[in-house]
């Protein structure tokens, strides 16, 4: 069914639309934007902000919006008989190509909404897989995305193939339009097992590229449209594409960072977050989150001119947990303070995180506390240890020298002993390989617990090893490494 589009200013000639052709972009079409709120469901002051972002930056012009306040949604359409009319109502009047809803729709709820409404409806996940095909720009990425839309697009095949209708032709016998779903959907299961394939192949290669670093990293995370990438440019001269949109980074970047009274570490700008993101979109994203699983340290970065600022924090620690990356060591840090409003909801968050760092990318206030902030938290998962060597081990000397501190370095006849401040996960890696160590401060990670290094049971007294003052007691259940 072919239908005509309002013709925008400066055009002189009708564009036609397919209205339920779901393999077109969302760009440059008209729509009208609903959403469902239930008693349990947050109060802003506009529900409709957030989706009407979404839409500007999948390039759809947004005409209206409808909102209906019910304690459970329909089961047929979602909404009720009354809303459905209204939204009926702006689609003739304006001659709309679609509805989005900021709610997930059901395969049966989006088939009964565009028989009702006679237009290509999409719900939140659709719209933002749109979005992420639109900017994947990276042959990882590219997998990724593909993978997440072919995995929400399998249980709706029947729907979106409506031209293969099933046709009975007898008693026992299937129709061609039943095989030719059958043929689709096997297609694309293939298809996303190739894919799952490839993108576990990418996540091996990415753990072993950032194992092998010897670099502390530090990886920012944080809502989308939060001012990451603008912060990276600020502290590292990256350059990396820093505009107001969402999702306009999906591909993670690494570059060097000065760190004042530091030295050189690695810090990382990944893909923002946003509420009720699609779980497999961050499955499939989980070899470009690679960088903030391995990191030592995160910054969370969080946009405190938003007035829905602790809902977007409450957010991304729910995608860090679904991740299983919570537990690490977390900063939380509060950008564009320099914005309207941006005070007031400071003193908010920071009563609920005292700990929280306000500053501003653009202009660069409050770097000095948030530099200091990310020093001790580094040298705060530090180990000081002592490692004997035979003379000849060069190479592990060089090493300890280019990832620790060297305090000092002790020769006899058949040993050189190295006293050094060490990252605790470098620490794990040496006592993990069978170095002789002698830990004098600090704790080392629980995986070197977990592989095959010795408990205390079967260590060497290491006074006896070395000649000195006993090690400091290690428990039972830390007794070896990572």
């Amino acid at each position: 069914m072919q239908v005509t589009r309002r013709i925008p200013p400066g055009k002189e000639t009708p564009i036609p639309v397919q209205t339920h052709d779901r393999a077109q972009s969302a760009a440059g079409e008209l729509c009208v934007l609903a959403r469902m709120l239930s008693s349990r469901d947050a109060s802003p002051e506009n529900p409709l902000e957030e989706l009407s972002g979404l839409a500007e930056t999948a390039g759809a012009v947004v005409v209206g919006t409808v909102v209906q306040r019910r304690e459970h949604p329909d089961q047929t359409t979602y909404l009720g008989k009354g809303k459905i009319a209204e939204l009926k109502g702006l689609v003739d009047l304006h001659d709309l190509d679609m509805v989005v809803f900021d709610n997930d729709l059901s395969p049966a709820q989006t088939r009964n909404l565009e028989q009702a409404l006679n237009v290509k409806v999409l719900d939140r996940s659709e719209l933002i897989l749109d979005i992420f095909a639109n900017n994947a720009r990276t042959y990882e990425s590219r997998l990724a995305v593909e993978l997440a839309q072919l995995e929400y697009s399998l249980p709706r095949l029947k729907r979106m193939w409506t031209h293969l209708s099933r046709q009975t032709m007898g008693v026992g016998m299937r129709g061609p339009g039943e095989k030719q779903l059958e043929v689709d959907r096997r297609l694309a299961e293939k298809r996303i097992h190739e894919l799952k394939a490839d993108l576990a192949k990418i996540v091996k290669r990415k753990e072993r590229e950032v194992a092998q670093r010897e670099s502390m990293s530090v990886s920012l995370v944080g809502y989308t449209n939060s001012g990451k990438s603008t912060l990276m440019n600020a502290l590292t001269n990256a350059d990396v594409e820093a505009v107001d949109k969402l999702f306009a980074t999906l591909d993670t970047r690494t570059r060097r960072w000065m760190l004042p009274g530091w030295g050189p570490i690695l810090l990382s700008d990944t893909v923002g977050f946003i509420r009720d993101l699609p779980h497999r979109l961050i499955a499939s994203f989980r070899a470009t989150l690679e960088e903030a699983r391995q990191a030592d340290l995160l910054m969370h970065v969080a946009d405190a001119s938003n007035e829905a600022v602790l809902d977007q924090i409450s957010s991304v620690y729910k995608v860090l947990r679904d991740l299983d990356i919570d537990e690490k060591d977390t900063l939380l840090i509060l950008n564009k303070i320099d914005r309207p409003g941006a005070a007031e909801r400071v003193k908010v968050v920071q009563s609920r995180y005292p700990n929280a760092i306000p500053i501003s990318a653009f202009t660069r206030e409050g770097f000095s506390m948030m530099s200091l902030a990310v020093s001790s938290a580094l040298t705060h998962d530090f180990v000081e240890l002592e490692v004997r060597l035979p003379p000849s081990d060069g190479k592990t000397v060089a090493w300890l020298s280019s990832v620790s501190e060297v305090l000092s370095k002790q020769y006899d006849d058949d040993h050189v002993f190295v006293r050094s401040r060490i990252p605790s996960s470098h620490a794990g890696r040496l006592v993990s390989m069978g170095y002789d160590v002698r830990i004098i401060s600090g704790k080392l990670p629980q995986r070197a617990i977990e592989l095959n290094t010795p408990t205390i049971a079967t260590f060497k007294p290491v006074a006896s090893i070395f000649n000195e003052e006993p090690a400091i007691e290690i428990p039972q259940n830390k007794a070896a490494g990572f």
